[in-house]
């Protein structure tokens, strides 16, 4: 049995932190707490103690704060994949947009006036296109679901209320097919994606010796379905194209441009507001149009080629070369000529590329982690403007201190909502060499 100094009786909730916890003090440390809300009154059994701050659990809520609602999925407090569902998303999207500027404030020094109101996401359910979903067979069924909070272990969700309605149906079908099947047991996740056409396609991970007769069994369904269906068994390069689509379409821009992306590439999960976050950029720079650009981490072109409408020249880099295949075919496609696309690393690109002339713009839409080394190198490039595109408060105040430090200055950033029921903000932040 726990002891009781083990436990905070009473714990007054005042705020939230990124990552989604709540925040309270107690004996003189910060105490953070999961699944609490602002306002509540909390029971909770210290888990962690550290020198600065403890980490807890909520057992019992004393209080329950005015913001608090019943959540809207069963699964929560177990998947971990929501943390704010028993929030109002207006009190989301207040918190998301007080944790970003604080981020900027606290660690950059800059003035609280150059971060922008955030961008509420148009949807606030039915809004993600893209999901991987884990799979366990057990002896009591196939489970699909999400993994639970700090595991692997798999918590099966019959309707996830965030996914696209075709990606639940999708779902649902997938399970059918394999559930009750020998290849059950060797089926560890199944990623799934909608596009702008509703069309829906599949990646199964199966590494079943017999991969072809499971072929076999899952292509009429998924024609009957009009389903994009891979199965994977291992890596990226070992993707057999069963049946259906191969790329899938999003659109952005006035006038529209269709691009499409294939199995394995990256699109933004939320279409709406990545056709906001487009509008910002090409926004920004429609008053005073950029010569030579340079777009580092450019996928499959989803800011490339809105960008080269304005520009003289744009060079994308992207590390994965099927993206950067699909995003030729997109310039091609889209009748954009003034852009060339390069498989290779994001680091040493600038440098490169600067060689040949002045850079004018450098936009960066690098993964979770992050690009500091891309940042240092850009404080010797000097390139004019910088958009930093970024899905990570702390990598994002990490990579813009050399570059505050070094003769640029931050000119606005604003956070956009497209992980609504979530704590991550995505972030567009925009620099100039003074």
């Amino acid at each position: 049995m726990a002891n009781m100094s083990d436990y905070i009786d009473d714990l007054h909730i005042e705020s939230l932190a990124y990552g989604g916890s709540g925040v309270g003090r107690y004996a003189g440390k910060v105490v953070f707490v999961p699944l609490t809300v602002p306002g509540d009154h909390v029971q909770c059994r210290i888990v962690r103690q550290k020198k600065r701050y403890i980490e807890a659990r909520a057992e019992r809520v004393l209080v329950a704060s005015e913001h608090r609602i019943a959540p809207a999925c069963p699964a929560f407090g177990q998947c971990g994949g929501c943390q704010w569902l028993h929030l109002p998303y207006a009190e989301q999207c207040h918190w998301k947009e007080t944790i970003f500027r604080d981020f900027l404030v606290r660690k950059l020094d800059v003035d609280s006036e150059l971060v922008r109101p955030i961008v509420p996401s148009p949807q606030q359910w039915g809004y993600r296109s893209r999901v991987q979903l884990k799979c366990l067979n057990t002896p009591k069924g196939f489970l699909v679901g999400f993994y639970r909070r700090g595991s692997h272990y798999v918590i099966p969700v019959d309707h996830c209320p965030i996914l696209h309605p075709l990606l639940n149906q999708a779902k649902d079908l997938l399970r059918s097919w394999i559930e009750n099947t020998r290849w059950s047991q060797f089926v560890s996740q199944i990623d799934l994606a909608v596009d702008d056409q509703e069309r829906v396609r599949a990646v199964v991970h199966c590494l079943a010796n017999d991969v072809d007769d499971f072929v076999t069994h899952l292509k009429p369904g998924a024609l009957s379905a009009n389903m994009g269906l891979f199965v994977q068994t291992g890596r990226k390069h070992n993707l057999q194209h069963v049946c259906g689509p191969v790329e899938l379409l999003i659109e952005v821009d006035t006038p529209e441009l269709r691009l499409g992306y294939g199995p394995g590439g990256f699109a933004q999960i939320n279409l709406p507001q990545n056709r906001a976050m487009v509008r910002e950029v090409v926004g920004t720079l429609v008053s005073n149009p950029p010569g030579r650009v340079l777009d580092l981490f450019c996928g499959m072109g989803n800011f490339s080629l809105p960008v080269a409408r304005l520009a003289q020249e744009v060079v994308g880099v992207e590390a994965y070369l099927q993206s950067i295949e699909m995003a030729r075919l997109n310039a091609r496609l889209n009748e954009i000529e003034n852009v060339s696309f390069f498989a290779r690393e994001a680091y040493g690109a600038a440098t490169e590329y600067g060689a040949d002339g002045a850079i004018d713009l450098v936009i960066m839409d690098p993964p979770r982690s992050g690009a500091y080394d891309v940042a240092r190198e850009l404080v010797t490039v000097r390139p004019a403007r910088i958009l930093y595109v970024s899905c990570d408060p702390p990598t994002l105040v990490r990579d813009l201190l050399p570059l505050l430090h070094n003769g640029y200055r931050l000119v606005w950033s604003r956070p956009f909502d497209l992980f609504p029921h979530t704590h991550h903000t995505e972030s567009i932040t925009f620099l100039e060499r003074v």
